[in-house]
């Protein structure tokens, strides 16, 4: 049993289907990325996890708790980054930091420390001087000091330069290490990439793809860069072979898109004047991209637009 799980979960707005038949099943411990555009369900989905809002069919559990009808019970083991900070204006960061420990009940002081100084963040100032960046680290410094099982993550990095990207990588990294759960939705597809065990594709709100970066490749084709000796090859022999794409060719260089096995296309090449071979595996982007060349006969959904609620560290109902 998953520690994040949604069964046959679908919700609807004012006849708008948002999401169809979502299926989640996050087993603790796992970094777990939540990839699609804008309209495809992903805040939808977000907001029925942290029991924002009812399911119009199916469940949604949190550490076993019904998210909807168990809401008190579930926050106490997830933490939440809204990728919209709403915060007090006249705190300053670290009356912030008080005022969400005691409403959480506890936090880790000494790791929050920490947090402070690996985000640079001066918890002095008031928020209403912060900038975006800076009131985002309020909130990550907020959640990831409770140690709570279960991180929710919208669009965490939002605002924040390439250091501080860096420091949530690592962040998030220390996480893993302790075994906690990190439900990370961002469109900043490199992060997902470096960070997350599986990911989750959302499209038209229905997940089309999961599975971790090696088993959602198998719908991409691997690029081949092949250089000759000399110009004017023939590679008819290269074009004759099942599975083999030439994407590209002009003179001394030839780019080739391969599905399945690489050992005919080698075969191939020992018999042309090749001086080199560079071949790479599809990135998240590119199967990312290729996902959405098809097109979905319902459309997107729009509640992804409505105003976003913020709850830190978790939303109290």
């Amino acid at each position: 049993m998953g520690v994040i799980e949604a069964h046959a979960v679908s919700k609807r707005y004012r006849g708008t289907l948002a999401l169809d038949r979502l299926e989640l099943d996050i087993p603790a411990g796992q970094i777990y990325g939540f990839l699609g555009p804008n309209g495809a369900g992903k805040t939808t989905t977000i907001r029925l996890l942290l029991g924002l809002h009812r399911p119009t069919q199916g469940t949604v559990r949190i550490a076993g708790r019904d998210a909807w009808t168990e809401p008190v019970a579930a926050h106490r083991h997830c933490a939440y980054v809204a990728s919209e900070a709403m915060l007090w204006p006249a705190l300053t960061g670290a009356e912030t930091f008080e005022y969400l420990e005691n409403l959480r009940g506890g936090c880790d002081r000494d790791y929050r420390d920490v947090l402070i100084e690996r985000f640079d963040f001066d918890p002095h100032k008031k928020v209403r001087a912060l900038s975006k960046g800076n009131r985002q680290k309020v909130q990550l410094v907020a959640a990831f000091a409770t140690r709570a099982e279960i991180l929710i993550l919208d669009e965490p990095t939002s605002g924040l330069d390439p250091l501080m990207e860096a420091a949530f990588r690592e962040t998030v990294g220390e996480a893993r290490e302790r075994g906690q759960t990190v439900f990370l939705s961002s469109h900043i597809l490199s992060e997902v990439e470096a960070l997350c065990d599986r990911i989750g594709i959302l499209r038209a709100g229905r997940l089309i793809d999961e599975g971790t970066l090696a088993q959602l490749r198998h719908l991409s084709a691997r690029t081949v860069e092949v250089n000759f000796a000399e110009s004017g090859v023939d590679i008819a022999a290269l074009r004759a072979l099942g599975g083999v794409e030439v994407a590209d060719y002009s003179d001394h260089h030839a780019v080739l898109q391969i599905r399945g096995s690489m050992g005919p296309l080698l075969s191939a090449l020992t018999r042309l004047p090749v001086t080199t071979i560079d071949s790479r595996e599809p990135s998240l982007e590119e199967i990312f991209l290729i996902h959405y060349h098809g097109r979905d006969d319902r459309g997107p959904s729009r509640t992804d637009a409505m105003p976003e609620g913020a709850a830190l560290p978790g939303p109290s109902r």
